[in-house]
C-alpha cells in the first residue's frame, strides 16, 4: 500500500511517500500553509499523483502522551483534508520525528520533508508488525 505522510505545521507541512509496496519512505518536500485552500488542493493534487492510498499526519502528543494545542490544531487540519481526499487520513504519534530528522544529515531534502519522512518509515515498520 502506499502511503503518503505529512508532518503538519501552520506554517510548512513536511510531506513524505511510500514505495508501492509500503516499505521505503522518501521525502518529497514541503507545502506552505497546507490547512489554506490552496495547500490543501496542493496536497490532494499530491495524493492522486503519486496514487496514495492512505495519508499518515503526525499527531504532536507532548511527552506524557496528552494533546495540546499543537495537537487540536493537527486534528482540525486532518478533518478538512479527509473531506478533500478520497482516502482515509489517519494520525500517527510524531514525538521525535523533528529530533531525528535533523540528525539524518544524508539527505538533502528540507528538514520537514525529512521528519515526514522519518514519520513514514515509523509508521511503516509499526503497521508491517501489527499485520
Amino acid at each position: 500500500m502506499k502511503v503518503l505522510a505529512l508532518d503538519y505545521g501552520r506554517a510548512r507541512t513536511g510531506v513524505a511517500v511510500s514505495d508501492p509496496t509500503g516499505t521505503i519512505a522518501r521525502p518529497l518536500g514541503v507545502v506552505e500553509r497546507a490547512a489554506s485552500d490552496n495547500g490543501l488542493a496542493e496536497l490532494t493534487e499530491l495524493i492522486r499523483t503519486h496514487e496514495a492510498e492512505r495519508v499518515v499526519v503526525g499527531m504532536p502528543l507532548t511527552l506524557r502522551g496528552a494533546r495540546g494545542e499543537q495537537a487540536r490544531e493537527t486534528e482540525a487540519f486532518m478533518a478538512a483534508l479527509a473531506d478533500a481526499a478520497a482516502v482515509p487520513v489517519v494520525p500517527f504519534d510524531e514525538r521525535f520525528t523533528t529530533n531525528l530528522a535533523e540528525q539524518m544529515t544524508e539527505s538533502t531534502a528540507p528538514e520537514d520533508a525529512r521528519a515526514a519522512a522519518h514519520l513514514l518509515t515509523t509508521y511503516l515498520a509499526w503497521s508491517s508488525a501489527e499485520a
